[in-house]
């Protein structure tokens, strides 16, 4: 069987790099920074160039020079302990600077990114005072507690049109949603951009192949667009399929391996039993009866044996 675990991680930075692609020139984007020589890394660190750059993309707008980013996949819990571990990335970040305060309290900003709104987490916030504003669709800021400005994207609520990468991370992808996805990419010129939309879509097509799948009796699709793209999406999809063909079959194989060996058994037992028979002296009329009886065996099945 194939391993068909999903990379998530992968897609996310490149999803978030085409978020941000037209300040691209503006940011600096550090995959799996590490904080220590132990395992403690940020899943995605953007730094920006010249702090007074401003950026286009809503979820850039909380941003400074330094932020940190942490994603979770839809498997992924998001819960307090969570958000304080991120946090503590960012202190953690903050303090490893090359000389004392070299990287200001106020210069680093925190998002955290999962496709469905973690609701108890939310309900956490407000039993504990803090303040939660959205400003925009599928963005959340928190304030209170917190060190550091932050932000908890839930890439569900985000608007389609504006940010179609961070929407195609998620296993429950909407169909209007993939062919946004395939018609964007499409569009892409650049050998760099397609790479990272091919990650993206690697990911997306993984976690929703019957989706996917279905596309290719979809009479809306544009046929070039199928034709573009089905290359990439049914390696994908065929490896989802195969262990469930697999799973499905197995009990079909077995059950028929154990009714060819308990045929061969039964007719092992019958051949012992005309040799002994015969041993004993009976002849073959009285034989055929016998094990015709015994066995119950047709006329033609007793004539295999005597």
């Amino acid at each position: 069987m194939k391993d068909t675990k999903v990379q998530w991680h992968p897609g996310f930075v490149a999803a978030m790099n085409l978020e941000l692609a037209k300040n691209r020139d503006d940011l600096i984007f550090v995959k799996e920074y590490n904080l220590n020589t132990k395992p403690l890394e940020i899943d995605l660190l953007v730094i920006k160039k010249d702090t007074d750059a401003s950026i286009e993309n809503e979820i850039g707008e909380i941003f400074k020079g330094h932020n940190i980013l942490e994603y979770k996949s839809p498997q992924d819990h998001l819960d307090i302990d969570t958000f304080y571990k991120v946090g503590a990335y960012a202190s953690l970040y903050k303090s490893y600077g090359e000389t004392v305060d070299s990287i200001k309290a106020d210069d680093i900003t925190v998002s955290l990114v999962r496709d469905a709104k973690p609701m108890e987490l939310f309900k956490y916030f407000k039993a504990h005072q803090y303040s939660i504003t959205c400003p925009y669709r599928g963005i959340y800021y928190i304030e209170g507690a917190v060190l550091f400005p932050t932000q908890i994207i839930v890439t569900r609520e985000l608007e389609s049109d504006a940010h179609i990468w961070l929407k195609a991370l998620s296993d429950r992808i909407e169909k209007q949603d993939m062919e946004e996805l395939l018609k964007r990419i499409s569009l892409l010129t650049e050998q760099g951009d397609r790479e990272m939309a091919d990650s993206v879509l690697e990911v997306s097509a993984q976690v929703n192949w019957q989706k996917f799948y279905e596309l290719r009796g979809d009479g809306s699709m544009s046929e070039a667009l199928l034709e573009m793209f089905m290359p990439i999406v049914e390696p994908l999809v065929e490896a989802r399929i195969e262990p469930i063909i697999e799973a499905r079959m197995e009990p079909i194989i077995e059950a028929r391996i154990e009714k060819r060996v308990l045929k061969e058994g039964i007719k092992k037992g019958i051949q012992g039993t005309v040799e002994v028979l015969r041993d004993l002296g009976h002849e073959d009329t009285e034989i055929r009866k016998i094990i015709q009886k015994k066995y119950d065996l047709s006329d033609e099945e007793t004539a295999e044996y005597v």
